[in-house]
């Protein structure tokens, strides 16, 4: 079953088997962004920030808010570049320790998820032919993926790039999406493809990239493989 969730700025597809996963993954995602809420008042600096956050006494502060600054501290950006699929990967977490063997969050194109099944994950590309053309073809695993997608071109998030879609694919979706962020960042023409990919080659754990830039599609790395929609 596949249920929408909002809760303020958040808006989440959750997918799970059972009803008790997705409710599950709601009270994840309310304590994970009270805590966020929580330390951003008394940081506000943390909102708005485009580089690297430095922490200390780590042991005061939110999980959620470490992880996001580790992610998006692997490529010099602000931690909020990692804030949706960080959600994500909790709620997904939550869902796999209550006994989840199927269970999938997309917060607005930042994919966490665990499944005992085939899953096709689409990528919308705004005005590219690409766009809602094509999937990637996700095989059966029970270890958490992130599949997170930046785009210059599409949504209101703060972007110096101008690729349509910059998909990232990792053992994290918090990883993907600082990933994502840092990799549409550095697309401002064709030519500059390559050297975006070497941008994000050197953070241990991600397998692999697309961007799609008008009708270009380039891909980097091990990805899954790519279906027609």
């Amino acid at each position: 079953m596949k249920e929408g969730f909002r809760l303020k700025e958040t808006f989440v597809w959750i997918t799970a088997d059972e009803k008790k996963y997705i409710e599950i993954a709601k009270e994840a995602i309310k304590q994970r962004r009270k805590e966020l809420e929580g330390f951003v008042r008394w940081h506000p600096y943390f909102l708005v920030t485009l580089e690297s956050y430095r922490i200390e006494e780590r042991d005061k502060i939110p999980a959620i808010v470490i992880r996001m600054i580790e992610s998006a501290g692997k490529f010099g950006i602000g931690p909020m570049s990692a804030v949706a699929g960080t959600l994500a990967e909790f709620a997904v977490e939550a869902m796999r320790d209550a006994g989840a063997t199927h269970a999938m969050v997309d917060n607005g194109g930042d994919v966490a998820l665990i499944s005992d099944r085939e899953v096709l994950v689409g990528i919308y590309a705004g005005e590219s032919p690409f766009s809602n053309r094509i999937a990637l073809k996700i095989n059966p695993s029970s270890s958490l993926l992130g599949i997170c997608t930046s785009s210059g071109t599409v949504g209101h998030s703060i972007s110096f790039g101008t690729a349509d879609a910059a998909t990232v694919i990792s053992n994290s979706a918090s990883l993907s999406d600082a990933a994502a962020t840092a990799l549409c960042n550095s697309v401002t023409d064709a030519r500059s493809i390559p050297k975006a990919f070497h941008l994000i080659k050197h953070a241990e754990g991600i397998a692999g990239a697309l961007i799609i830039y008008k009708d270009k599609l380039a891909t980097w790395g091990k990805i899954p493989e790519i279906a027609r929609l």
